[in-house]
């Protein structure tokens, strides 16, 4: 294998498993394809990032721009709770067909980097729609390399998010701090 489509969610991310990738011999292609990242501003200055950082180590970035707001909220209003099943499911299948339409034998995703995401609902994610659309999905356990990839993101002044992505994980990122501000004000 020459190459794999990366699924990037941002560029802190992506240093945990460009590196990787390369010292086996695999050229990674970035693929932005987020609908899931909100507000507008959040997915600008992650996109951005990732576009601007991309060129400067040599690697090649495609992008499907798609602001989803009104479809992610439609998919997960009535679950909230399950919402981080169909974020993964969702752009996962993107790129699993965006390689297969593209001629890459294979995508994996930076998703599999954090320690914060459930990398077994990814793993499987990956394997099903890899079958479905006829690519491989090149699974690695990029999460030993987390740490040392947000370090260098920092030191490079790359711009770091403070919640998964989602409107809703902003709110949960925040919760502790509307809680109080409710008591605070409400009678």
């Amino acid at each position: 294998m020459d190459s794999v489509l990366l699924h990037c969610c941002c560029a802190p991310c992506s240093l945990s498993c460009i590196d990787p990738l390369r010292n086996e011999g695999i050229e990674p292609v970035a693929f932005w394809y987020n609908p899931n990242i909100h507000p507008w501003k959040e997915y600008q200055a992650r996109r951005d990032c990732l576009l601007e950082y991309a060129p400067t180590i040599g690697m090649e970035i495609r992008v499907l721009e798609d602001y989803g707001l009104r479809e992610f909220v439609r998919h997960v209003a009535d679950d909230i709770d399950r919402r981080c099943t169909y974020c993964y499911e969702h752009r996962l299948e993107g790129t699993a067909r965006y390689a297969a339409e593209h001629g890459f034998p294979a995508f994996t995703t930076t998703l599999l980097a954090s320690i914060y995401q459930q990398h077994d609902l990814i793993a499987a994610a990956g394997a099903r729609f890899a079958e479905q659309y006829g690519v491989q999905f090149l699974y690695r356990d990029f999460r030993p390399n987390f740490r040392a990839g947000n370090q260098l993101a920092r030191e490079k002044g790359f711009y770091m998010q403070k919640y998964c992505g989602c409107i809703f994980s902003e709110a949960d990122r925040y919760q502790k701090q509307i809680d109080r501000d409710l008591a605070k004000y409400t009678e």
